[in-house]
């Protein structure tokens, strides 16, 4: 619960310097999917991989991911993040981005 408090605290002070609260847990998720992906998937370049899958997930899977940025990285959250990778949309972005690497 504080985790939680903790990332409306910052979504809520960045929307005051320009970024929504949706971009503030974009960021924030991304950090998270990135580890996620370059843990999980050794030797990838995980940006794109990272990009892929944040653009795939719903918000409320965005803000649950960006929720590890603040109180870590859970069995959840891994989860989380290797579901969405093994969407269809998901696969499909990764290989257009020559990363058909799942």
């Amino acid at each position: 619960m504080r985790g939680l408090s903790l990332l409306a605290a910052a979504a809520l002070s960045a929307c005051t310097m320009g970024q929504s609260a949706e971009e503030v847990a974009r960021a924030q998720a991304k950090s998270v999917v990135n580890g996620v992906v370059a843990q999980k998937m050794p030797g990838v370049n995980a940006a794109p991989v990272t990009d892929c899958i944040i653009d795939n997930a719903s918000m409320g899977e965005v803000y649950s991911i960006a929720k590890g940025a603040v109180v870590g990285v859970s069995a959840d959250t891994v989860s989380t993040v290797m579901t969405i990778a093994q969407r269809p949309a998901t696969m499909s972005c990764i290989a257009r981005n020559g990363l058909g690497v799942l």
